[in-house]
């Protein structure tokens, strides 16, 4: 709830629900998606989020606001988890099919995480990681750099020579890397407003990147809305 550029953005209201219902949903609507988790932070501001959650049935694990690492292995310890998909707060238009691919490749093929975020192909915030607790529990006993600390599964893609990145490209109906579909920012936050106002109607819930992505191109004046922000960098 205290994110520096928009305080309590994950409860915003998008299409008569807060946003982070959108991304629970969206998990649930996932075949290979076991439990969800929410990892938030002890700071007095989001004891409302350990409240929703509880209104949800959703497990919660509260921790560190900075040592973001160390909250997210801390939840999945909780939750006894093997195998970790990793998103963020404030992705609204996750796409349960790419989800349940993300975790089959990983499950399938000889690597340590299969992602969509490092080489960007997919639009920023239809996003899928997916790791082993025990690597990533490895890393936060082991590594204290900063950035690694905030950034959950950084180390893995800095560090080519120890993990095996199996790389998720967009097919070509869903091929948009210059679009921004996280909320940081309030244009982000109308975008997506934009997007389920249009969507919703027609698909109903279970709308995912090849819709949202066709929608963008028939009305580019929806990227207009927030083209000029710029995504902030890891390190």
């Amino acid at each position: 709830m205290g994110s520096s550029r928009l305080p309590g953005k994950v409860l915003f209201d998008v299409a008569g629900r807060p946003a982070l219902e959108w991304v629970v949903r969206r998990l649930q609507q996932a075949k290979r998606v076991d439990e969800v988790v929410v990892a938030t932070s002890v700071d007095p501001l989001d004891d409302v989020l350990e409240q929703w959650c509880g209104s949800m049935g959703l497990a919660v694990h509260r921790g560190s606001e900075n040592d973001v690492l160390g909250r997210v292995v801390d939840a999945h310890r909780m939750m006894k988890s093997d195998v970790i998909v990793e998103v963020t707060g404030d992705c609204t238009v996750l796409d349960p099919e790419l989800i349940d691919t993300g975790v089959v490749t990983f499950l399938e093929n000889d690597c340590d995480v299969v992602s969509n975020t490092w080489k960007p192909s997919w639009p920023n915030g239809i996003n899928v990681q997916v790791f082993r607790f025990a690597d990533l529990e490895e890393v936060a006993r082991t590594i204290d750099d900063p950035p690694v600390r905030e950034h959950v599964s950084l180390y893995f893609y800095e560090h080519p020579e120890r993990y095996r990145v199996f790389h998720l490209f967009a097919p070509a109906r869903c091929w948009g890397p210059e679009y921004r579909l996280s909320i940081d920012y309030p244009e982000d936050h109308r975008l997506i407003s934009e997007i389920y106002g249009r969507l919703l109607p027609r698909y109903g819930e279970r709308f995912g990147a090849e819709e949202v992505i066709a929608l963008l191109h028939a009305e580019p004046e929806l990227w207009e809305i927030n083209r000029h922000r710029v995504q902030k960098s890891a390190r």
